[in-house]
């Protein structure tokens, strides 16, 4: 047994041998050998701090499959958890001159990242719009260079919002606008809370109005009715759904910027009665 404040213990079995990586309370099970078709979701804490440090390096898809012996769309099966095993993580790990114990002790650091912003932080970016879309496009992934290279901010000014939101804590600034983030890239905006009062109904309007004649838009929408047991498990499929969108997201990050497009998704679910019935119900 293997300890690292508490954060990891690794074990071996003659016939099975696997590692345990408990990370922020979490015990994950890294079979040697993947079952075939089995989701391996323990791992994902793991992965999802993999994947950047693999960008980081400048290791794509294409050259980590030349190491492990893969085509890259195995390569990015693997990287979703589905075919990775203890051996391939070992031998991708040590590509980044690190091992899995330090990969687990990553990983607990961005378990720990805040998912939620205080008031005055949300606050902060309601207020400022050119503030919230600099913040936005960090949490993208985009660099300062990309960002002062696309949009029209100078460097000059780009550096006093990035001077801003380390104030705010929501970044660490180092010299030469290299920038690290303090909190998850999937937040969750308050509901009824600054940000949203700012933003959500312009969001809302430009993304299902002034989009509906776009030729890549697809719309489907259902209305039945259901149980609340069956509204609530709908609900739970759709958080997955988000969940996967923006897994294949971090994925595809390796790609160049302009091999991508800006995607958005709404899964929006709630109880609703078209308003040409309401009019004709008995009073």
């Amino acid at each position: 047994m293997i300890g690292a404040a508490g954060v990891l213990s690794q074990s071996c079995r003659a016939k099975d041998r696997y590692v345990i990586l408990s990370v922020s309370r979490s015990a994950l099970l890294l079979r040697e050998r993947a079952l075939p078709g089995t989701r391996m979701a323990e791992i994902d804490p793991l992965l999802a701090t993999l994947k950047p440090l693999l960008r980081s390096r400048g290791i794509t898809y294409k050259a980590l499959g030349r190491e492990l012996g893969l085509s890259e769309p195995s390569i990015k099966r693997m990287l979703a958890g589905r075919t990775m095993t203890l051996a391939r993580l070992h031998r991708v790990v040590a590509l980044l001159g690190i091992d899995v114990f330090e990969l687990a002790r990553l990983a607990q650091r961005e378990r720990t990242l805040a998912r939620e912003l205080t008031l005055a932080q949300e606050q902060a970016l309601a207020e400022q719009t050119r503030l919230f879309t600099v913040f936005h496009l960090l949490l993208n992934r985009w660099t300062p260079a990309e960002i002062t290279a696309q949009f029209d901010l100078g460097e000059a000014e780009l550096t006093r919002w990035l001077a801003r939101l380390a104030r705010l804590d929501l970044i660490d600034l180092a010299p030469g606008n290299r920038v690290r983030l303090k909190v998850s890239r999937n937040l969750q905006w308050r509901r009824g809370g600054p940000v949203r009062r700012a933003y959500e109904a312009r969001v809302l309007k430009e993304f299902l109005l002034d989009g509906l004649g776009s030729d890549d838009l697809h719309l489907r929408f259902e209305v039945r009715e259901v149980s609340r047991a069956s509204l609530a498990q709908l609900q739970r499929k759709l958080d997955r759904l988000a969940a996967e969108f923006n897994e294949t997201a971090e994925l595809e990050t390796t790609l160049a910027r302009r091999e991508r497009l800006s995607v958005g998704v709404a899964l929006i679910c709630r109880p609703w009665t078209f308003s040409a019935a309401i009019a004709l119900r008995r009073r």
